[in-house]
């Protein structure tokens, strides 16, 4: 055994297998890349006994061994690479109890490949719902391996589970023969595979003939001569696949029959069942789908807002406070002015961005959002997308990095790279710092009918406007990406469940934790790079300015001279005339160069816009006005050319518009070309967003103004 050995959790999608990590990990984890792929993973420790420390490593769902996408090919990749680091010296199959058929197929194939191997049985509370009882016992004795009664959602049979493993670990126990022995009727092929490749398992050998092409292991040599061996004995892969299939189902229909005993007398439905009737109902499963969206955006603004206010007021009055207390001097404006602001202005939308998360994990938790997914299937299919490029669209609310790289699990090439286009349109979480300040200045805390809140309804059509584009997009762009390659969308639907909390309270202070820590590294850095830039000019083209503006308006008060001369002076600093530059272009959106400002530096990270416009009205206004919030210095903000607002209902609209549209994030324009393995489709990706970002705000300013 292994000081540190390596536990597999392998298993069908929805079968229970990533609520067993989190139990058996809990904030023990790191995510990260298989290696030698661009494939994520899920890895954390768990101590097995006082002197073991197991790495437990969640392998991406699969219902075989047969992968149709390249995150499931990393399984099957592994489980035939002895030589790979997350090779495994115990594999879990967790399977569920209620469709025992199904799941015993991977099981019976990954326990064929030679590997020691535990059945953890979950859902068995779902079996029982639906009135079946198996018995663990009978079942071990007809499989030959260790076989558990867990829960992987309350961690109860963890105990057992820890010592099935140990045991597995120290003296492995295997099935007295395989499930599937090919060498029944490929005897001399099988043999010289074995002899070629120095192998020393029946099925590992005819894996090798079926799925070479996609090892990473083998090298070029490697997979010719497993071509030759194919041509010398005629091997037909797809006619025996299909034919190993049948054979195993048939065993383990016979292995069922006798482990599981079903009580119900009648096809009565269950309540899950009733509920899909209406939740996946072609007219009411919409309905119900835009209903609770719009509570959830209802809340985000209802539930956050008495947050966001006495934390936008605490950091208001920490930099009044810092102000008064410390010397004035380049330390403490940098401090007050650049980093306090930039951070302080991202600080505010922790609870929206909490809120967010909280009721997208109470979706996620209760088995909803699979059914989100299937009803949108049938919309996706008519702008020519999988239906597997729901999962990747519906998570890019979230970010859309991780979501790009869910497109993994889609088969063809098409509507991968289709899907990997278009998911950026897709409002993240970056954006909702900029859209609901942009939406508090401009539209009223008004409810229509009583309940439903005007800011809520506005923030649900910037979302909704971003799908809609995502869906046009991705018609467009299937008329020019030709392909006779055909999708397909399998989701098996899990049973409803009350939401864990523990696991609900993970995933929130997880996304909260990373939203603001890699937006907080690089909100400090920029900040401190545009507080330079904003502080100090050419020659001395700010003191110049600071004596016109005390020449030009003695009349004014102490006060408002003050306001006037840091106005000045961020007007004839580096970032003020590098802003005047780019002012031409932008005008005609209704920007100055306050905004341009605030744009470019947002292409690092589009919520980098808030802390930005932050730092720049901090360091444009006099000592006197440190205490004032964000919001106050956007809604103070005069137009010097008409002497009016700066923020009209056409300039906010007209911002909101082009971050619906805008490619303004480097970190999704990187993952593009990593899963693309080109930098030909982030310049595509970059260059349509852009232009249709500038048309639609150019459009919007120009008819609300």
């Amino acid at each position: 055994m292994r000081p540190s050995p390596v536990i597999a959790l392998i298993g069908n999608p929805n079968a229970g297998k990533s609520s067993l990590f989190n139990q058996l990990t809990g904030l023990r984890q790191k995510t990260g890349n298989f290696p030698g792929v661009t494939v994520d993973k899920k890895s954390g420790t768990w101590p097995v006994d006082t002197q073991t420390i197991a790495t437990i490593v969640d392998f991406p769902g699969i219902y075989s061994i047969y992968p149709k996408s390249l995150d499931e090919q990393i399984v099957t990749d592994i489980l035939a690479n002895p030589e790979h680091p997350d090779y495994p010296d115990v594999s879990v199959v967790v399977v569920d109890a209620a469709n025992l058929h199904r799941n015993l197929l991977l099981f019976t194939q990954v326990s064929d490949f030679g590997v020691p191997v535990v059945l953890a049985l979950n859902m068995l509370d779902v079996a029982q719902q639906e009135a079946k009882e198996v018995n663990a016992v009978r079942l071990a004795m007809r499989l030959g391996v260790p076989v558990v009664r867990i829960n992987a959602r309350t961690g109860e049979g963890l105990d057992l589970l820890k010592k099935a493993i140990l045991g597995q670990l120290q003296e492995p126990v295997m099935p007295g023969k395989l499930f599937f022995d090919p060498e029944e009727e490929l005897s001399d092929l099988i043999s010289d595979t074995k002899k070629q490749y120095h192998l020393d398992n029946n099925y590992l050998s005819l894996q090798y003939l079926i799925q070479h092409d996609g090892f990473s292991f083998l090298n070029r040599s490697q997979q010719v001569g497993l071509d030759a061996l194919i041509d010398k004995y005629q091997f037909n892969e797809q006619t025996f696949q299909a034919s190993e299939t049948i054979t195993r189902y048939k065993r383990i229909a016979a292995i069922t029959k006798e482990v599981v005993t079903s009580k119900r007398s009648t096809n009565q439905p269950t309540w899950s069942q009733k509920l899909d009737h209406y939740l996946l109902h072609p007219v009411w499963g919409y309905a119900i789908f835009g209903f609770i969206l719009l509570l959830i955006f209802q809340a985000i603004f209802a539930w956050a807002q008495p947050f966001m206010d006495a934390i936008d007021a605490g950091v208001a009055w920490l930099n009044g406070q810092l102000k008064e207390s410390l010397p004035s001097g380049p330390l403490t404006d940098l401090l007050t002015d650049g980093i306090l602001a930039g951070i302080g202005g991202i600080l505010v939308f922790i609870p929206q961005i909490a809120f967010l998360f909280l009721l997208v994990a109470l979706l996620e938790e209760s088995g909803y959002m699979s059914r989100v997914m299937v009803i949108m299937d049938r919309i996706m299919r008519k702008f020519g997308l999988n239906g597997r490029s729901v999962v990747p669209l519906i998570s890019g609310v979230a970010c859309a990095v991780p979501a790009i790289m869910a497109t993994r699990s889609i088969g063809t090439r098409r509507d991968r790279l289709i899907t990997i286009l278009v998911t950026p349109l897709m409002s993240c979480s970056a954006r909702l710092p900029i859209y609901t300040i942009l939406i508090a200045l401009v539209v009223p805390s008004r409810r229509i009918l009583g309940l439903f809140n005007l800011q809520g309804l506005a923030l649900m059509a910037l979302y909704l406007l971003g799908l809609v584009s995502a869906l046009v997009a991705a018609y467009v762009l299937k008329l020019f990406l030709r392909t006779k390659e055909r999708g397909y969308f399998i989701m098996e639907l899990p049973t409803f469940k009350m939401p864990r909390w523990n696991h609900v309270g993970l995933t929130v202070w997880e996304s909260v934790r990373s939203f603001v820590w890699e937006a907080g590294r690089v909100i400090l850095a920029i900040s401190i790079v545009l507080w330079v830039l904003a502080s100090y000019g050419p020659g001395d083209s700010m003191d110049r300015a600071e004596a016109r503006a005390k020449q030009q308006n003695r009349t004014l008060s102490t006060d408002q001279l003050q306001n006037q001369i840091a106005s000045d002076r961020l007007e004839a600093s580096y970032a003020g005339q590098f802003g005047h530059f780019i002012e031409p272009v932008i005008r005609p959106l209704g920007y100055d160069w306050k905004i341009g400002i605030a744009l470019l530096s947002s292409f690092a990270a589009r919520e980098v816009f808030v802390g930005t416009m932050s730092t720049i009205y901090s360091i444009g206004s006099g000592g006197d006005n440190a205490d004032i919030t964000i919001r106050e210095r956007l809604r103070q903000e005069r137009n010097p050319s008409t002497g009016g607002a700066m923020y009209t209902p056409a300039l906010a609209w007209s911002l909101l518009i082009f971050y619906v549209f805008a490619m303004m994030c480097m970190s999704t324009l990187a993952a593009t070309q990593r899963e693309t393995k080109s930098w030909k489709w982030p310049a595509v990706q970059l260059v349509y967003m852009m232009l249709l970002a500038y048309g639609a705000a150019f459009l919007t300013y120009q008819l609300l103004q």
